[in-house]
């Protein structure tokens, strides 16, 4: 295991303490600082960049050749984290405490570390990791938004005033599919100098937005949450193939919302994300292909097909597939065969 301790604010002085340690340099553009790690300490890099009202944001897309531990000990009021793992998996603990928390990727947290402890960040042996930190320094940051942060939750609204670090603060979820988004725009925008800086900061306050709200809609009943969570994709996509393997006799949507682990209104708006239409309408656009297939290549007879493809009207068959096809299906069938 590697340690190195990072002794400094703001985040540019995080950057140039680690490229100190790893004895490398770093290079600023436009008020970002960056570093790439040394080949015999593996591969990747660090950012960090702070803006004006105590927010800044580093984001490390690193692969350690050796388990490596960043210490982060300032004798100071340490910010305010927002984690977010977009691939593989991060551990945090407090300076003060033993308790390791694990952040799965499509996951985040809200660290918050008491009086002067500081933070420990823990990158797993040839693991790529990938991690936006979204880090507030409170005093700053109410100075600037203290009207607005009467309005919060309770809890967070607490949180966002302790400029003191009277008590620690951790908080884990699965981070929502609008931050997620974010994320990703953010990693692939390609742009530099004032138009990244811009862009970077309009994107950490549209995640803490999104933050507060998933942070609200997590407090709520399982079955009231309406926010999609990326990691609730996978869900969705094994409902997308039961759909498909079972066309002959689709379970209702409330029943197949309940095969996923999701309340109706999630189960809706992730079919509406992925395939940008209701459960419904993908079921019976699969039931229409799934048609066409045995239109084109088999001998069942029409009433047969209907069957098969989960409905009970030969009519109402014939009206939507001549919507779609503009042809009937016995007019279909006989023009492929005639081809």
């Amino acid at each position: 295991m590697n340690a190195i301790q990072v002794n400094s604010l703001p985040l540019k002085d995080v950057i140039r303490d680690i490229a100190k340690v790893f004895n490398i340099p770093f290079s600023e553009n436009c008020d970002e600082y960056l570093l790439k790690l040394p080949s015999p300490v593996g591969e990747g890099t660090i950012r960090g960049i702070n803006f004006e009202g105590g927010l800044g944001l580093i984001q490390y897309d690193c692969l350690f050749n050796e388990d490596m531990e960043i210490h982060f000990v300032v004798n100071n009021i340490h910010p305010l984290k927002f984690l977010y793992t977009v691939e593989g998996i991060l551990r945090h603990r407090f300076e003060n405490e033993d308790e390791l928390h694990t952040i799965e990727q499509f996951q985040n947290a809200i660290v918050a570390s008491s009086k002067r402890n500081g933070h420990v960040l823990l990158f797993k042996a040839n693991q790529r990791i990938t991690v936006n930190s979204l880090e507030i320094e409170r005093e700053k940051f109410q100075a600037k938004m203290a009207c607005d942060i009467k309005s919060l939750d309770d809890e967070l609204e607490q949180l966002f005033k302790d400029v003191k670090a009277k008590g620690a603060f951790y908080y884990s979820g699965n981070y929502s599919l609008s931050i997620s988004d974010i994320l990703t725009g953010m990693r692939e925008f390609t742009s530099e100098n004032f138009t990244r800086k811009l862009f970077l900061e309009g994107m950490a306050y549209q995640i803490l937005t999104h933050q507060i709200l998933q942070y609200q809609d997590d407090k709520k009943d399982e079955g009231s949450r309406t926010l999609l969570r990326s990691s609730e994709l996978k869900q969705i996509n094994h409902i997308s193939s039961l759909i498909e393997s079972n066309i002959s006799d689709v379970p209702t949507v409330e029943i197949l919302a309940r095969e996923a682990g999701l309340n109706v209104n999630k189960l809706q708006q992730g079919f509406k994300k992925l395939y940008g239409t209701t459960v419904n309408n993908y079921v019976q656009k699969t039931r229409l292909d799934a048609a066409y297939n045995l239109l084109t290549k088999t001998d069942l007879s029409i009433s047969e097909i209907v069957s098969a493809i989960g409905l009970s009207s030969k009519s109402y068959f014939s009206k939507i597939f001549k919507e779609k096809h503009s042809i009937s299906p016995s007019e279909f069938r006989k023009k492929q065969r005639n081809k």
